[in-house]
């Protein structure tokens, strides 16, 4: 049996509600609260950047064809 899910990130991981919860609340009890938005700012510019690099990368092999 097929599934799809909604969100194919999550379909990738096999993730549901409770197990985000519980990832988040020990994100909290690692880092902090404080922290968090630190991590969440770091964790954007990152993906950012690969989302760039691999752009790049992309229109490259496209105007070599």
């Amino acid at each position: 049996m097929i599934t799809f899910f909604a969100n194919p990130t999550l379909a990738l991981f096999n993730l549901g509600g409770s197990e985000l919860i519980l990832i988040l609340a020990l994100v909290i009890i690692m880092f902090g609260a404080k922290k968090l938005p630190e991590l969440a700012r770091g964790m954007g510019q990152g993906i950012k950047e690969f989302k760039k690099a691999t752009k790049e990368v992309s229109d490259e092999m496209i105007s070599r064809k």
